[in-house]
């Protein structure tokens, strides 16, 4: 298996210069390129790469907003110059952040670990159900341990590599990604509000119009969240007769 990738960035010499160290890699297969987010997001929806080299300042859309657009998001490594957005990076789940320019060793390092990722992914996807609204779940964060049924949980959130879960009085934090968490619940009862949340659609209190045309969910423990704006059309198709 090779993972199929789309390497992203304004700059034509970067991209060749990326381009270049991967074609050495045998774990991957260059099958595309794009210097702006329109190009890279008419690619992604067509190709369904399985990886992005994604730089993160770009003319128009960055590269945060190119992925705020994406209905399916491809694993991601961004690639840019600059050492500050890397706390904001893996918000986004990217599973790594390289610094320019790239060295080979730390480049195959990152992909390694998307190869595994999506290996594990493959092997699993065949054998794994999708848990149950009236499962029971173990939740263990340092000495406390909780058994949840999934009804319960109102709320899971991003929160640097692990994921926040709210039930009850409780906030425990679980080290799984919000991506994988997402591939284990069933689509009826828990909704991807937008990449940092997930919702329970059964703790619904209240809807509200918010800013342009996007929505507002009030939760029945108090918690407010901001649908994003591809989320909003998404539920509001999902949730109409």
């Amino acid at each position: 298996m090779k993972l199929n990738v789309l390497v992203i960035d304004d700059s034509r010499l970067a991209r060749q210069e990326l381009k270049h160290l991967l074609q050495d890699i045998d774990l991957v297969n260059i099958s595309g390129e794009a210097s702006n987010a329109g190009e890279a997001i008419e690619f992604i929806n067509k190709a369904k790469p399985d990886l992005l080299f994604l730089d993160i300042q770009m003319p128009g859309k960055d590269g945060f907003e190119l992925l705020e657009d994406l209905e399916e998001t491809p694993e991601v490594i961004f690639t840019t110059a600059y050492n500050e957005y890397a706390i904001k990076a893996f918000e986004y789940n990217a599973l790594d952040y390289l610094q320019k320019p790239l060295e080979k060793e730390r480049l195959l390092t990152a992909i390694e670990k998307v190869y595994e990722k999506q290996s594990h992914k493959d092997s699993s996807s065949k054998s794994t159900e999708l848990l149950r609204e009236d499962s029971q779940v173990f939740v263990k964060d340092g000495d406390n341990c909780w058994f949840v049924k999934l009804a319960d949980i109102s709320l899971l959130e991003i929160e640097g590599s692990y994921t926040r879960i709210y039930f009850e009085e409780n906030s425990p934090m679980i080290p799984k990604t919000l991506n994988y968490l997402e591939t284990r619940l069933d689509p009826k009862a828990f909704f991807r509000a937008n990449r940092q949340q997930m919702i329970n659609l059964g703790c619904i209190d209240k809807i509200e119009p918010w800013f342009s045309g996007n929505i507002k969910i009030l939760l029945h423990n108090g918690k407010e969240v901001e649908v994003s704006r591809r989320q909003t059309s998404k539920f509001k198709e999902m949730m109409s007769f």
